[in-house]
């Protein structure tokens, strides 16, 4: 299976770095192939400008954008690693959804309908956040960021995800909790069917 890996976060000593290399690490004892795109290491810029939109409508994109296409084409399986910020992705990987899963390459509408062109590829999406799972549910974000990355993106645009992880209150995060993420995300690795 060929993987890539998207991942945004500027400390290599955060837990989401740990996420990246547990996941790699798993990856590479199964033999699968894999391509990083660490966000903050090739500086992506995530800025979707006027230019960048003219030329989406046109079927034109920048040499940047077009090397992100490539990665996700040639990918089976999409692994997304980034914390939640005020509620959201953090700016850059917002920016590189903006810039890459563009109109045409990602999703495009068929008199009117709307159809997602990245179908036939997994994602597994990764996430970290400082709040309980518990204080998520009471007041719905639980649900508004389900509906908002995995419907209003992953989904959009074809993904079929294999499980989006939610790992809670990371700031204080327990050696114990640590240590338990890291089997969840190796056990959702081992047992997909399409490892050979």
């Amino acid at each position: 299976m060929k993987n890539l890996i998207v991942y945004a976060h500027p400390n290599s000593t955060s837990l989401n770095h740990f996420f990246k290399q547990t996941v790699i690490e798993s990856l590479e004892k199964s033999g699968q192939e894999i391509v990083i795109r660490d966000l903050n290491q090739i500086n992506f810029n995530p800025v979707l400008s006027l230019d960048d939109m003219h030329g989406q409508r046109k079927g034109q994109i920048t040499k940047d954008v077009k090397t992100e296409q490539d990665f996700i084409t040639w990918a089976d399986r999409i692994i997304f690693i980034y914390p939640i910020w005020w509620t959201g992705m953090p700016a850059i990987m917002k920016g590189y959804i903006d810039r890459v899963f563009s109109y045409g390459f990602a999703y495009r509408y068929d008199q009117g309908i709307q159809k997602g062109l990245l179908t036939g590829k997994q994602t597994i999406i990764i996430n970290s956040h400082g709040k309980s799972n518990a204080e998520y549910e009471a007041t719905g974000m639980d649900k508004a960021l389900a509906l908002t990355s995995d419907t209003g993106i992953f989904t959009y645009c074809g993904l079929e995800i294999e499980k989006h992880f939610y790992f809670d209150k990371a700031d204080r995060a327990s050696p114990e909790n640590i240590f338990e993420w890291e089997n969840e995300l190796i056990s959702v690795l081992k047992q997909n069917p399409l490892i050979i």
